[in-house]
């Protein structure tokens, strides 16, 4: 049965990238609070600022405003933006070269600061070196088996370790010292640090597009055999169960208690407190779906949308008004991460009492005794 975890909400229309020049596709998003970065297949950076309104009603919609672009001078794609805020920087991947340029201003930095020989870089969002001025990245090279982490300074770029893995990586994400890695025929955790690895599951990037994701201290979302989403902690153990994906997902995103998954058709969202499948939402051509901050955002070739979460408290009411008092209690107790104690305990046991007169009402005396209690 489905509950109503997330509205789909258009953000920059065809019309505000392109016009009618049909040829352009979005490559790749970054989101950075109110600052919204968009790579195209013809080599331009567009920045624009997303101001998020809420009607009377409580409709939420979103209002982009084009701040510039920039052409990088090549006949490549751009293929990866992401920004470092604490340093005014975005790294922009194009033709294996990571370029930092100016947030605000998209132009380079003077020093023309770059990292070359990149296939596809991630930050570390755990960083072991404690300089609040500078971002660890780390990025898998153009030379085989081989990654390499850097640190970034506003203008300067700085290799601090090369490690070679056992077969060639195609995606990464990092954890402090750790990386989770999906090399060609299995997933591994690797301590660059100490060299040593362990191997988590088989799986085959050659049939499919593999999916590798921090989702917090110590733990990562993999796209696994059979079509699973399965977690784990950076000692190869998993202490979640996995949600069931199509066999053909894209991407994947967590925005507590959910996790968002892309396939050629859907958006699904699984909730990780009792893995069960909660809303379905057709979506077609999309072929990006990452999550910024918390906020989820997917895009086509041609447009870009954001996943609107609804209230926690409205969809815990939702299942209630629907007899659905298991799902509600574990929703509700999921909740009390995202919900201060003082007001989470209100309204717990309000959710409590309510449950109680369900179950009352469906002559279930014990589990309605025990809920009142």
């Amino acid at each position: 049965m489905s509950v109503k975890a997330f509205k789909l909400v258009s953000a920059v229309e065809r019309e505000m990238l392109m016009g009618d020049k049909n040829y352009i596709n979005i490559e790749c998003i970054e989101c950075c609070g109110k600052n919204l970065y968009i790579g195209t297949n013809d080599c331009f950076i567009y920045h624009f600022l997303l101001d998020e309104k809420i009607s009377t009603a409580g409709k939420i919609t979103f209002a982009a405003t084009k701040q510039l672009h920039k052409y990088l001078g090549l006949k490549k794609p751009v293929s990866e933006l992401k920004a470092a805020s604490a340093l005014t920087r975005l790294l922009v991947l194009c033709d294996n070269t990571i370029t930092l340029v100016n947030m605000m201003n998209l132009e380079p930095v003077p020093t023309g600061a770059r990292i070359k020989g990149a296939v596809t870089f991630t930050l570390n969002e755990n960083p072991v070196s404690g300089d609040p001025f500078c971002v660890e990245v780390c990025i898998i090279s153009v030379k085989r088996r081989t990654i390499q982490m850097y640190m970034v300074f506003e203008d300067r770029v700085q290799i601090v370790k090369e490690v070679f893995t056992p077969e060639q990586p195609s995606a990464v994400a990092v954890d402090g010292y750790y990386l989770c890695l999906a090399l060609t025929t299995q997933y591994i955790i690797l301590n660059y640090n100490t060299g040593v690895s362990q191997d988590l599951f088989p799986y085959c990037s050659d049939e499919k597009r593999p999916i590798v994701k921090r989702i917090g201290r110590q733990e990562f979302l993999l796209a696994g055999p059979g079509g699973l989403g399965m977690f784990a902690t950076v000692d190869g153990i998993s202490q979640r169960a996995p949600v069931h994906w199509s066999e053909n997902v894209i991407g994947a995103a967590l925005c507590f208690p959910y996790v968002v998954a892309l396939d050629d058709e859907f958006i699904t969202v699984h909730s990780m407190l009792d893995q069960q499948q909660k809303q379905t939402l057709p979506f077609k051509e999309g072929h990006i779906l990452q999550d910024f901050e918390g906020k989820v955002i997917v895009a086509t070739n041609k447009g870009v949308y954001i996943l609107v979460p609804l209230p926690l408290e409205k969809q815990i009411q939702d299942l209630l008004a629907s007899h659905r008092v298991e799902e509600a209690l574990v929703l509700a107790k999921g909740a009390r991460r995202n919900i201060p104690k003082e007001k989470f305990q209100v309204m717990y046991k309000r959710i409590l009492q309510q449950a109680g007169f369900i179950q009352f009402a469906q002559l279930q005396f014990l589990e309605a005794k025990e809920l009142f209690r």
